[in-house]
């Protein structure tokens, strides 16, 4: 019975020896009153720079895959042309299943223009 309790007092002690001691910390840890230090800030996206906007007639040619003239509701679909596809019906008042460039112009023409809101001015305070 002596040899069975030496025996496993032997391999519990060994197991134990065997464990690898928990890591150091060499930094010291803040304490909480201190304040915390920002975290370094992430890289920001670069922006990809916008293309410059093109004139009515530079899309209208762009979206007239057939370059005839004459832009069908499929192909304003197609050019993602969404002013012309959603008024395609009131710029085809001679129901002819497509529209020219002066049409498009004078549709255009008659919206009125979006007009950018300025900032509000900048209130002191007291």
């Amino acid at each position: 019975m002596r040899l069975a309790i030496l025996a496993a007092t032997v391999l519990f002690t060994t197991a134990a020896l065997a464990q690898t001691p928990a890591p150091v910390i060499s930094a010291p840890l803040p304490s909480p009153s201190a304040p915390a230090t920002p975290a370094t800030p992430a890289p920001k996206a670069v922006a990809k720079p916008k293309a410059p906007a093109l004139t009515v007639e530079q899309r209208f040619e762009k979206a007239n895959t057939s370059h005839d003239g004459k832009l069908t509701k499929a192909q304003a679909i197609a050019a993602k042309w969404t002013n012309v596809t959603r008024d395609f019906v009131a710029m085809d008042k001679d129901k002819k299943g497509y529209v020219t460039i002066d049409e498009v112009k004078a549709a255009a023409a008659k919206k009125p223009a979006v007009k950018k809101l300025a900032p509000a001015p900048a209130t002191p305070k007291p």
